[in-house]
């Protein structure tokens, strides 16, 4: 069992409806220690990858993010869920629809911030449906950049969304499966990991 693991099971609360919070050390009150052991841990499972940016989504992946590009020693782009007056010119779009809020935003990055050269990692807490992931994705190719990789900190493996990225090709790490949760005893089971 991993840091991570052994963490969400000390403080991780599953609730019904396949909810997993993690809000006490992840994304919401964050353990600064414990994200910087993530980004370590990104960093050495995508050591051999060409990293040129790390890209993520507003709000909660940043937090997720931010250890991943300072030990890659990169931008952190983060797909903003809305337009504001300070974003101008043109701008790469997808539609992803978030589990946890259960509704569709638009997301945009900046074309000025993500070009065909670049070399991206893309980094998210959850991976449930792969909606965002599959946004992300999008995004990147839309900008003819190249996706070298996806970490995910807590991935939900009995969701279609894990299975449905690695079918398509990309490098998905995760940190934590979880293959079972089960909000009456609040008892999780993970997937064994190399």
């Amino acid at each position: 069992m991993n840091f991570l693991e052994q963490r969400i099971l000390k403080d991780g609360v599953v609730k019904p409806g396949n909810v997993l919070k993690v809000d006490s050390f992840l994304n919401h009150q964050m353990d600064i220690a414990l994200l910087d052991e993530i980004g370590e841990e990104f960093h050495r499972r995508f050591a051999d990858k060409h990293v040129t940016k790390v890209l993520t989504i507003e709000a909660s992946g940043i937090a997720i993010a931010y250890p991943v590009a300072r030990c890659f020693g990169v931008p952190l782009l983060f797909a903003k869920k809305s337009k504001s007056v300070n974003i101008d010119g043109d701008m790469y779009v997808a539609e992803v629809e978030s589990f946890t809020h259960k509704n569709k935003n638009q997301v945009i990055v900046s074309k000025r911030f993500l070009t065909k050269e670049d070399h991206v990692l893309i980094i998210d807490d959850f991976l449930a449906n792969g909606c965002a992931l599959k946004g992300l994705i999008s995004i990147v190719e839309s900008a003819g950049a190249t996706v070298e990789g996806l970490g995910i900190a807590i991935e939900k493996g009995f969701q279609c969304g894990g299975k449905q990225i690695r079918e398509l090709g990309y490098q998905l790490e995760s940190l934590a499966i979880v293959d079972s949760m089960d909000a009456q005893n609040g008892g999780l089971v993970f997937r064994e990991q190399k």
